[in-house]
């Protein structure tokens, strides 16, 4: 955890006038454009990330996620950002949009203080992770953008070695389950919500498996209230080709936790239970490994770190992703090439992304050789 610093108060900067319901004329330029300032300028503006289909976990419902969009300009450079606040994160547009008000990138010279930047911005408010990791992301593709080459290649990252990415089906009616299944042919790997009860999580598995013999990640979401229960259904699902389980019980629960990992014949993987750096230890011996998303660490500096402090407690590891559009989902796509699992669909559920970025092909990530993240607005 970062030392509270005090600070001078910083001057507000101006949110973006753009209408959410047209978010991309905020980022008309692309590119590097001619007689650009040597200031870092911030500006930012809502955006709804609205679903093809209502997204169901174990716990709620809902058809869209609120986020902002962030822009970050240097020297003719500009650098994309994004926030996106399903509601367990604890934000909100209103909060983010605060947050953003009162960074002022005018006390950095340059792009390239990263580090400095975000312990200033840790310094604001020990909260506001997804709103942090909007300014973080557009910092990275903006220095990524001033080197000419994509952040996975700048940390020295083997393509090579990306995992398959999969596609998210939702708690759901057999018959849309089938649908979805149907609609996911393409890929190599499908992730199922689990954690409603018995009926309906073997209800979900066996649909998929009347129609798909595709592997299967199972996310719990906390669901499983049971230690017994929890290790009984990882075997049941163990038998039904399922590959890894994440979060099977509540986040705080991590002696049951320990309990179940010790036993499984699968391995668990921390989803809510690590939000930041400073969890990743603690789970050690709770969990196989961690789930790691920039929404909930802040970003790719913190990530990179997550990233280190895991493999040298040999801990397994997973990239996740909110209902982010293609600049989030393009951002966490650098860090695939240390990553045994993936799931990077969140802008392929969406009905109206922003951006465009990261590719799939038959299912694999494949990494871009663009600049910084590698994502543009449409």
């Amino acid at each position: 955890m970062f030392t509270r610093r005090n600070f001078l108060k910083t001057s507000a900067l101006a949110v973006a006038a753009t209408a959410v319901a047209n978010p991309v004329k905020l980022f008309a330029q692309v590119g590097k454009a001619k007689g650009g300032s040597k200031k870092l300028e911030l500006t930012f503006q809502p955006f709804e990330a609205k679903y093809k289909y209502a997204f169901n976990i174990s716990n709620f419902s809902r058809t869209s996620t609120p986020g902002v969009l962030t822009k970050i300009t240097y020297d003719g450079y500009t650098g994309y950002g994004e926030a996106s606040m399903p509601p367990y994160l604890g934000e909100n547009t209103d909060s983010a949009l605060a947050f953003l008000r009162r960074i002022d990138l005018g006390r950095f010279k340059s792009p390239f203080e990263i580090e400095d930047i975000m312990v200033y911005l840790e310094g604001l408010s020990t909260n506001n992770t997804a709103a942090k990791a909007s300014v973080d992301i557009a910092l990275h593709d903006l220095v990524g953008k001033i080197m000419g080459q994509p952040w996975w290649r700048i940390w020295g990252f083997n393509p090579d070695t990306v995992p398959n990415t999969c596609m998210t089906i939702g708690l759901d009616t057999e018959e849309v389950v089938r649908q979805k299944t149907l609609e996911a042919a393409h890929f190599n790997v499908l992730k199922v919500k689990l954690g409603m009860d018995e009926a309906n999580d073997k209800m979900m598995i066996n649909t998929i498996r009347s129609i798909s013999n595709t592997p299967i990640f199972v996310d719990a979401n906390q669901g499983w209230r049971e230690k017994h229960y929890a290790l009984e259904m990882i075997h049941w699902l163990k038998e039904r080709g399922i590959v890894m389980i994440e979060q099977p019980m509540p986040k705080l629960w991590l002696d049951e936790a320990a309990w179940v990992t010790e036993r499984s014949p699968l391995p668990v993987i921390a989803d809510e239970s690590c939000q930041r750096l400073t969890d990743v230890s603690k789970l050690k011996g709770a969990f196989h490994g961690i789930n790691i998303k920039l929404m909930k660490c802040t970003g790719l500096r913190e990530a990179r770190e997550m990233i280190s402090l895991a493999q040298a407690l040999r801990m397994r590891l997973m990239v996740g992703c909110m209902s982010e559009t293609s600049c989030g989902i393009s951002a966490a796509a650098q860090l695939t090439p240390k990553m045994e699992w993936a799931d990077l669909d969140g802008n392929m559920l969406i009905a109206n992304d922003a951006f465009k970025g990261m590719k799939f092909t038959d299912g694999i990530i494949k990494l871009s050789d663009k600049p910084g993240i590698g994502a543009e607005p449409v």
